[in-house]
């Protein structure tokens, strides 16, 4: 079965010659090509690709985030950096990737990456596994062919509903398929539990209040509330004093 292979590098001339190394190897295929860190997290979710070859440096969302991100993906790819500065490289392994390659790429360093790609060591799939290394800036939700960056700083709350997860921020609301629990092992330096089935961001929250019926909620920045469980009342009450 041929490898699928997706390239990104938002210069043209180097997504073009890497494209082409790609396509002159055995037992390899070129699914597709991206210009930036945005438009390669959408064709990920798209196309699937087995690897990516992802530029560390492009403007908007750098190679970096962008390997955050796709690590978090329910079949993340492999991630081989391919860079023209070698410092890069110790980043570069801390965001799960399986190799770098240093421009210009040779086609002889692009076949033994590629290889080492198709038989990942546990060592790899372990770090793929427990996810990227710190919290991440942003969330990638994707709509169709659309894909939208929320920054966390914008999250007022996550609520779990069944298979999705409601992200409600300052600018509306987005359905993601991420668990509640990752999210907060992620976040929970600037989320606070106060449901089983939600968090909610200490920076927005004004207060506690109880109702007619003596039962606890948070108040949100904006006038929106969102219940307290009994058992973690404690709990937030001093989270919201520390």
């Amino acid at each position: 079965m041929n490898l699928r292979v997706l390239v990104v590098d938002d210069e043209p001339l180097a997504r073009e010659r890497l494209s082409h190394l790609v396509e002159e190897l055995p037992d390899t295929e070129l699914a597709g090509v991206a210009a930036n860190g945005e438009e390669a997290l959408l064709l990920a979710g798209r196309l699937k690709p087995e690897v990516v070859l992802l530029d560390v440096r492009m403007p908007g969302m750098d190679g970096i985030e962008a390997a955050h991100h796709l690590a978090r993906m329910p079949e993340p790819p492999a991630v081989i950096f391919t860079t023209a500065f070698e410092e890069h490289a110790l980043a570069a392994f801390d965001a799960q990737a399986a190799g770098y390659l240093l421009k210009p790429v040779r086609a002889e360093k692009l076949r033994e990456a590629l290889a080492r790609a198709r038989t990942p060591t546990r060592a790899q799939l372990a770090r793929i596994a427990e996810g990227a290394a710190g919290p991440r800036s942003r969330i990638a939700v994707r709509t169709r062919d659309e894909l939208k960056l929320i920054p966390v700083e914008s999250v007022l709350c996550f609520i779990a509903e069944q298979k999705y997860t409601t992200l409600r921020h300052t600018g509306g609301e987005e359905l993601i398929e991420e668990p509640l629990k990752s999210l907060e092992d992620e976040f929970g330096a600037r989320f606070v539990r106060i449901h089983r089935n939600a968090l909610a961001a200490v920076g927005y929250i004004e207060g506690m209040e109880r109702d007619a019926e003596g039962h606890q909620h948070v108040r949100l920045r904006g006038g929106s509330t969102l219940p307290v469980s009994r058992r973690l009342a404690t709990d937030v009450a001093k989270r919201l004093r520390g």
